[in-house]
């Protein structure tokens, strides 16, 4: 089961475009890390996903098919936005009852495990808390609903380094304890590398990147050698990404045929990072498509393309 399918997704705020031929398939079971610029259509994506907006053109399911806003989708998706979205006069307690108030599969003893083992008093208002007992409380109100799709829009942007730690282990933990999918929305690429093993990377509200982690960096290579003698070598290999400098140059390339390098060549394995901010840096390069969309490859197998 894909947990988002996307097939020709778009949307239009006026003259611009925030997203574009957005076809996507997020297999069930995965910690995806979605990832991009300012602009590049995440936040967009997300609340097309969730069913905060519509979409100009294209579709968008969950969970196996069902509609973003759907009841359905309501009660299996939660959502956290990158301002937790906390009414700040209420009480940790007053804010536990608004949500099993207002959800159909609320676990009230669940949220009250984790704030207890974090030692954040039900009686102190929301906005007392600092911004990481914040994000903890917001993490428990969404895992409270028992989905089985959390969506994550930038949740570390405003934590210090020991909050965003934190508030890692603590969603690495529920993902543990409960096999739920995550699609994860950050800036902070070096804190995904350890906990995801799905990317997708947008640029210019395009899919450029889509894949398994592993995958990814299996495929990929950096390639180091004389600089005169780059060009020749370029010339023979998918590259990504050179780095020129007086008298080396570095090749970030595809999988290669696996003929022996040149003498004075070496290559090294290239990690989540580094290859996220290769493709960035270079907005025409792509790897694509990663998983097919169920419903693409429904109209393969009838001889038609969707």
């Amino acid at each position: 089961m894909n947990v988002i399918e996307t097939l020709k997704l778009a949307k239009r705020y006026g003259r611009r475009w925030a997203l574009e031929d957005c076809t996507l398939a997020l297999p069930a079971g995965r910690v995806v890390a979605l990832v991009g610029p300012n602009g590049s259509g995440k936040t967009t994506l997300l609340h097309l996903a969730v069913g905060l907006m519509s979409q100009t053109s294209g579709t968008v399911t969950v969970l196996g098919g069902s509609r973003p806003g759907s009841q359905d989708a309501l009660d299996r998706v939660g959502f956290m936005a990158q301002s937790t979205a906390l009414y700040r006069n209420l009480s940790v307690e007053d804010a536990l009852r608004v949500g099993r108030n207002l959800n159909r599969r609320w676990d009230n003893a669940l949220a009250l495990e984790r704030l207890r083992e974090r030692d954040i008093p039900l009686d102190r208002k929301v906005g007392k808390l600092s911004g990481g007992q914040q994000s903890q409380v917001a993490l428990a109100l969404v895992l409270a609903k028992r989905p089985d799709l959390l969506i994550l829009d930038e949740p570390l942007a405003a934590l210090d380094p020991l909050a965003r730690h934190e508030f890692m282990s603590a969603l690495m933990a529920a993902v543990a304890a409960d096999g739920l999918s995550v699609v994860f929305s950050s800036h902070v690429v070096a804190e995904l590398e350890n906990v995801c093993d799905h990317l997708i990377v947008l640029s210019g509200g395009r899919v450029q990147v889509a894949g398994d982690v592993d995958d990814l960096t299996a495929s990929h290579q950096v390639l180091a050698g004389p600089a005169e003698e780059a060009g020749a070598l370029a010339a023979s290999l998918p590259v990504v990404r050179q780095q020129w400098a007086a008298a080396q140059t570095q090749l970030l390339v595809r999988a290669g045929s696996g003929e022996p390098l040149p003498p004075g060549w070496q290559s090294h394995g290239v990690g989540l990072e580094e290859l996220v901010l290769a493709y960035l840096r270079e907005p025409s390069a792509s790897v694509l498509p990663g998983p097919r969309p169920a419903a693409t490859a429904a109209a393969e197998s009838k001889g038609a393309w969707a």
